[in-house]
């Protein structure tokens, strides 16, 4: 299998540079042909249905036959909630309805005309053709405005997603990992400095985020809702904490551009 597994965006002091081209370079990309194997470091295989909001994302490039891997969050019948670093492209795949990620019930490929990113932050937006909602095809809840302040700390939460991978592939099967969120200032000991936007979850166990599951959900254990999106990790998936976009940071932007608020 010809598989590029590139590293996820490692140093948060890139974060601040402009857009997000780095992290678009450093994501995993496969070829359209074959489908990749592995798991999530150290997460354990999700059961089918277990979360219903996730959609996995194939970035394609017109004139190519690869594309790059990432994931998102379905927060209404026709918007999916990811990273920015993951819309740099002229089109995405769109998988939905199963822990096969590239094998979805179902999938639409949506043009760049479709996206909407945030101008200075990690978190962007897809428009979609309406989707029905059943049991393995659901929004996810976004944070209320009454949490807009909520920084969730010690708050437990799952993350899911097909990215790499302890044996150095990516996830054929939908892998989650339960994290507990952490103060920024805890993070900043890993990473030097981290934005206010951003949210980090403990690594323990060797349990982290990694290349391929970027744009894709950490939602909360307690009163499911989307808190989260994931956007950068250590270089080796193995030594630090996971990072996120806060999404509660973002209510407002979201409401403007999608109507959907709580």
């Amino acid at each position: 299998m010809k598989l590029f597994l590139l590293t996820f965006a490692a140093a948060l002091a890139l974060a601040s540079a402009g857009r997000f081209d780095y992290r678009t370079l450093q994501l995993p990309r496969v070829t359209v042909e074959e489908t990749p194997e592995g798991r999530i470091v150290n997460g354990y295989p999700a059961t089918e249905g277990k979360a219903p909001y996730i959609v996995g994302l194939l970035l394609r490039t017109d004139g190519s036959n690869g594309a790059a891997v990432g994931a998102g969050s379905i927060i209404s019948n026709d918007w999916v909630l990811t990273a920015a670093h993951c819309l740099t492209t002229d089109s995405i795949d769109i998988h939905y309805g199963s822990n096969w990620g590239w094998k979805g019930a179902f999938s639409h490929n949506v043009r760049r005309d479709n996206f909407i990113s945030h101008h200075d932050h990690d978190i962007g937006l897809i428009r979609t053709p309406w989707v029905d909602f059943n049991n393995l095809v659901n929004k996810v809840a976004l944070p209320s405005f009454n949490e807009e302040h909520d920084r969730f700390t010690d708050t437990w939460a799952v993350a899911c997603g097909w990215g790499g991978m302890d044996n150095g592939d990516l996830a054929e099967w939908l892998q989650c990992i339960d994290v507990q969120i952490i103060s920024n200032s805890e993070c900043s000991q890993a990473y030097g400095s981290v934005s206010d936007q951003d949210m980090c979850t403990r690594m323990s166990d060797g349990k982290s985020a990694c290349g391929g599951d970027s744009g894709g959900p950490l939602v909360t254990h307690d009163n499911p809702r989307l808190v989260g999106v994931i956007t950068f990790g250590s270089a080796t998936c193995h030594n630090g904490p996971s990072g996120y976009t806060r999404t509660t940071d973002y209510l407002g932007w979201i409401r403007d551009h999608t109507g959907i608020s709580y």
